[in-house]
């Protein structure tokens, strides 16, 4: 199986940009899509981003797209989630996550998680 450690979180302004990065070990990253969650207090988890094991397919969550962009590095390991123009709604934890089957949105489908990362946008 697959460890996640995010990191890259912290507070910033509005229109501002953050880059979390996510950090796998253990079982090869590449066998792996992966995605991006947020959760804010009082709300439910939600889908930002995902991304196939290969980088050549990505999604993106109509309230962040023209904003974030996803990636992913094979060779080191670690998945990106670059976000510009951030707004306060914005405001969440950050998780990424990880299958082995096809992309999806949602977020109980992910068998792998990070601890999360807490991104504050302030207005």
């Amino acid at each position: 199986q697959v460890q996640l450690v995010e990191s890259g979180g912290g507070l910033v302004q509005a229109g501002g940009s953050l880059r979390l990065s996510c950090a796998a070990s253990g079982r090869t990253f590449n066998l792996y899509n992966a995605g991006w969650f947020r959760q804010a207090p009082g709300k439910e988890r939600e889908f930002v981003a995902a991304i196939s094991w290969s980088g050549s397919s990505t999604s993106y969550a109509d309230s962040v797209k023209g904003r974030f962009t996803i990636s992913r590095d094979n060779a080191k390991n670690t998945m990106y989630l670059q976000m510009n123009s951030l707004k306060p709604e914005d405001t969440a934890v950050y998780y990424c996550a990880a299958r082995t089957l096809r992309l999806s949105a949602l977020y109980y489908e992910y068998s792998y998680w990070g601890q999360g990362t807490q991104v504050t946008v302030s207005s």
